[in-house]
């Protein structure tokens, strides 16, 4: 049925969609229906260490994702492909679409698209710098060191009973990005693998789109809402437990698509019981979640 682009958030990889501990992964279940499947690590991957202040949401948009549609289109021999995108890599996606991307016929964004709306506490800790001050001080989701057990110690005690010190890392930096209730076992203790080393100039332009409320570039200038390059079907799906980033950032985005371009082309689907994250990795995403992917994947072949 032709290419899929998988692309992932900040702050993790490709392997939110390639995870071995949950019965079927987002690959393996659109393989099953006949799609090309290809996994996307963009320079923002925990896979690819980048120095850290070096890149933002920005070349991942004018850089990574022309690169990497344009290869896909050339190997597969596709005139365009479709792409999946989840958190941050949503956001770039709408940053990479608006800035005159080529060959991506339609999309599905996941938890995060042109507008951001966040929780008091996230906008508290984005106006104090505190991700970028703790990562300059060596704290990651995945390399202790003597700021990771002062973090660890004082994170403890709000942890709900939790007892993995990654998982309480990854609450700070990120939000909370899953419903704990939607991990197997075997998915929590992984999540050292599923996280890592963000970037910092990234963690910057994000505090920037959550102050203003919708995409800019890392300068703070409004470059990216240009609703005359988002004439094609965009499928928006939303954790309804989602406490990283609000249902109103894409429910925004919805009514901002639909009042320029018209609403045939746009949809909005609101998943109870999942955050950010577990719409991927909980142990039923191939049942509630996954079929809104191929939904729109199906309309749009």
């Amino acid at each position: 049925k032709g290419p899929v682009l998988l692309s992932h958030g900040i702050g993790t990889s490709g392997l939110l969609f390639t995870l071995d501990t949950v019965e079927t992964n987002l690959v393996e279940y659109l393989c099953a229906f006949d799609y090309d499947v290809w996994v996307f690590d963009h320079r923002l991957s925990n896979l690819i260490r980048m120095p850290g202040r070096l890149s933002n949401l920005d070349d991942v948009a004018l850089q990574d994702y022309p690169a990497a549609v344009e290869y896909v289109r050339s190997v597969t021999g596709a005139n365009s492909i479709q792409v999946v995108a989840h958190c941050a890599g949503g956001a770039a996606f709408m940053m990479a679409q608006a800035s005159g991307l080529i060959g991506v016929r339609s999309a599905v964004i996941s938890q995060l698209a042109a507008h951001m709306n966040v929780p008091f506490g996230t906008k508290i800790k984005y106006g104090l710098h505190l991700p970028e001050a703790l990562a300059e001080l060596g704290l990651s989701s995945d390399k202790p060191g003597w700021c990771d057990n002062l973090v660890d110690t004082v994170l403890r005690l709000d942890a709900h009973g939790c007892q993995s010190p990654t998982c309480h890392r990854i609450s700070f930096l990120y939000g909370l990005s899953y419903d704990h209730e939607q991990l197997d076992p075997a998915t929590h203790g992984a999540l050292h693998e599923l996280f890592g080393i963000s970037n910092l100039g990234a963690i910057e332009q994000m505090a920037l789109i959550a102050k203003r409320g919708e995409l800019v570039n890392a300068k703070g200038e409004n470059v990216y809402l240009d609703l005359s390059k988002f004439r094609l079907p965009i499928a928006l799906l939303h954790g309804g437990d989602n406490h990283c980033y609000l249902q109103k950032g894409t429910q925004r985005t919805l009514e901002w698509l639909a009042a320029g371009n018209g609403p045939e082309l746009y949809s909005r689907q609101v998943i109870p019981g999942y955050g950010n994250a577990d719409g991927f990795i909980g142990r039923n995403a191939a049942r509630d979640f996954f079929p809104r992917i191929l939904d729109h994947l199906e309309k749009t072949i």
